[in-house]
């Protein structure tokens, strides 16, 4: 997963498409996203560096792209903020799990096999199309990207919480929650993984920097440099099962990178059951183990990954809203036989 999701409403900033700022002396040496987060309150900082890179924001009438482009004081900054355009996705009526519900948020127990939002291969059927049908128009609005109200995502295969957004102001305020990773709030998400043989130790915190897999672009891989960081705290203390051939661990993320759980298990080598990614060097393990049990391995189809906790601050009110979803029914009853063995 990765939360540095394109696209944002525009709860707070005027009518007005163009505006021009001088740059202080105060604010000179910092970053150009950082610098118009500032000014336009209501427009998160993922929504502006991806009009930076689309080249809408001007510096002394020279077109910039980088979004961490140093200012410098009396640089004039000029932004075309684009008015918020349709999502393109159709609505669909596909069955929702929705654990909670209010004006300005939406909260989904997502299953297996639903694709979060369109893309090469999956333009239908997905939870974006979905929630068109459910919440309509009052989806927040994002640039024409086709992810309305998406602050961040879990993959096709993990099931699990999902907060959307239903106004702009709450994709801001969530955005900048799922920014910080909750380093300063109450943004706190925990997975439910079941892991080939024992972590050693059984608690403990990996810290890589994870970008996409130079011999397959479709993989991330963990790499020395030039990646993103990403950090992941684990605890297998008590979930040991089938004699210590697989562990259920708990983990929590202090940063939302793509495949991150799925990567850093594997590069501790213990990869989830049934990654057919990360995991193909220990299909053989399955052998291993009961007929029973390799049966469920096989009929489930995806990783044993679930999203089952997720806090954060209501953007309204600022209270703590906090969601646990139980194991859906096939990583149950794989748990439960794997308890038996």
């Amino acid at each position: 997963m990765d939360n540095d999701l394109p696209g944002d409403g525009e709860a707070g900033v005027r009518d007005d498409t163009y505006r021009s700022i001088a740059v202080g002396e105060d604010a000179a040496g910092g970053r150009l996203d950082a610098f118009l987060a500032r000014a336009f309150d209501g427009l998160s900082r993922s929504r502006l560096k991806a009009l930076v890179k689309a080249g809408h924001v001007r510096v002394d009438g020279r077109t910039v792209q980088e979004p961490n482009y140093r200012i410098a004081a009396g640089e004039a900054i000029e932004a075309t903020i684009p008015p918020p355009q349709d999502a393109d996705p159709e609505p669909e009526d596909i069955p929702l799990t929705v654990v909670h519900e209010d004006s300005a948020l939406i909260v989904i127990d997502k299953p297996a096999g639903l694709v979060v939002h369109p893309g090469a291969g999956n333009w239908t059927g997905t939870l974006v199309n979905a929630l068109l049908h459910h919440c309509g128009d009052s989806l927040s609005g994002i640039g024409g990207v086709r992810r309305p109200g998406i602050v961040h995502r879990i993959d096709k295969d993990t099931s699990g919480l999902l907060v959307v957004a239903k106004t702009d102001a709450a994709h801001h305020s969530l955005s900048a929650q799922f920014a910080d990773h909750g380093r300063t709030g109450a943004l706190e998400r925990a997975y439910t993984a079941l892991v080939w043989g024992r972590p050693e130790p059984l608690r403990g915190t990996i810290s890589t920097q994870i970008a996409r897999s130079s011999h397959n672009r479709l993989r991330m891989a963990v790499v020395r440099d030039g990646g993103r960081v990403a950090i992941t705290h684990y605890d297998g203390g008590d979930g040991r099962l089938a004699d210590g051939m697989v562990s259920k661990v708990i983990c929590r993320l202090e940063t939302g990178r793509t495949h991150q759980i799925r990567v850093h298990m594997a590069h501790i080598g213990h990869p989830l059951i049934g990654d057919p990614e990360y995991g193909q060097g220990f299909k053989t393990k399955a052998n291993l183990l009961p007929d029973t049990v390799r049966t469920r391995i096989a009929k489930m189809k995806r990783q044993a990954l679930h999203a089952h906790l997720l806090a954060f601050l209501h953007p309204d009110d600022g209270r703590v809203m906090r969601f646990e979803s139980p194991l859906p029914f096939d990583l149950k009853a794989l748990f439960e036989t794997l308890k038996e063995i």
